[in-house]
């Protein structure tokens, strides 16, 4: 296996285990994005994280988040379905912006940079 390829296999290892673990966050982030509905997380969630969400555990997460304040959903009628379409809150927005900030405290920017000259 080439370096490449290894980074290529870490990289969607790392991928996969974000979304499975931090699931309320990456679906804020997409819903973040634009306001969309669950099946639409779940193919967005396929192709940007190679995780095949299951219908069982996105549906309860949209509901505990918009349960939170985190979400709200409205009802729409397009292309002649009814989809419920989930859009980020205010509160949504600035737990994203702590969790933001809790990361880049987390790994500060001198420490990876120094790590990387030592290697």
């Amino acid at each position: 296996m080439t370096d490449e390829e290894s980074s290529s296999t870490f990289t969607d290892e790392l991928r996969r285990r974000f979304a499975k673990g931090f699931l309320d966050m990456l679906i804020l982030q997409l819903v973040k994005a634009e306001p969309t509905w669950g099946y639409d997380i779940i193919k967005k969630t396929e192709t940007a994280y190679k995780v095949k969400l299951r219908h069982g555990a996105l549906y309860p997460m949209l509901n505990k988040l918009e349960a939170k304040g985190l979400l709200k959903s409205r009802r729409e009628l397009q292309k002649g379905r009814a989809r419920k379409i989930y859009e980020i809150t205010n509160d949504g927005r600035q737990f994203l912006h702590v969790y933001n900030d809790f990361l880049r405290e987390q790994i500060p920017e001198r420490t990876i940079n120094e790590n990387l000259e030592t290697e």
